[in-house]
């Protein structure tokens, strides 16, 4: 078993990357998949251990030792890079990489999740795109509908198509609800070449974020090799 790594990043900080990450988990889990969440990267935590981090094991009964699952845990909520630099640490993509491979053969899908936005710098001279590209994963984005939104997805869509796999995106409704929602979406659906996974409506809990989302697009198999005539 080689798990699929799905990389689920955001528009901007607060726009519901964890609620749409373990909205996967427990949607892939429903389906009859072992799957495992994976924080690459926290900054805020407290005790040694990001609630973003501790979200995403709840929603898989996670067995793994927490710092499988969040190898680098960085005390203040500031951009990782900053908070590497406060603890007088870096952020290594060794440490990283070994985190991922001791997962990566015990389930059939991980779903990642980043810190921050696409860009987040990761130290002085490189980021987290950078890394994922590196990592070869597809990534989901999360869009936070408020307004601006459409300039901020259609940047981060631009940018991770130039790095990476582009596998969908996911609509959240942030409160208050933004003016003209529905066409904000319509606009997207327009403009981003991929699948809309889901819309997690306002103020959804856990199992309504989990039945938002539509995944025949990520699950559906690939398409058989053509065969030659001889």
């Amino acid at each position: 078993m080689t798990a699929k790594t799905l990389f689920v990043t955001g528009t901007d900080t607060g726009v519901g990357k964890t609620l749409a990450a373990c909205a996967l988990l427990r949607n892939l889990r429903a389906q009859g998949k072992k799957v495992c969440g994976f924080k690459p990267v926290a900054s805020g935590c407290e005790n040694g251990k990001n609630a973003d981090a501790l979200a995403l094991m709840q929603a898989t009964d996670c067995t793994e030792p927490y710092e499988r699952i969040n190898p680098v845990a960085l005390p203040e909520a500031i951009a990782p890079h900053l908070a590497a630099a406060h603890a007088h640490t870096a952020i290594s993509t060794d440490a990283l990489r070994a985190a991922h491979d001791a997962l990566v053969n015990r389930y059939d899908w991980i779903i990642a999740e980043g810190a921050g936005g696409w860009l987040v710098p990761y130290g002085d001279t490189w980021t987290q795109a950078e890394w994922v590209a590196e990592m070869e994963w597809p990534v989901i984005l999360v869009v936070g509908l408020r307004l601006g939104c459409l300039n901020h997805a259609l940047l981060t869509v631009e940018s991770i198509r130039h790095r990476t796999g582009f596998a969908g995106w996911i609509a959240n409704v942030l409160p208050p609800q933004m003016a003209a929602c529905e066409e904000n979406i319509e606009t997207l659906r327009q403009r981003i070449s991929a699948p809309l996974l889901g819309i997690i409506p306002e103020h959804a809990g856990e199992s309504g974020a989990r039945d938002a989302l539509d995944l025949k697009s990520l699950l559906k198999p690939p398409p058989a090799p053509a065969v030659l005539e001889p």
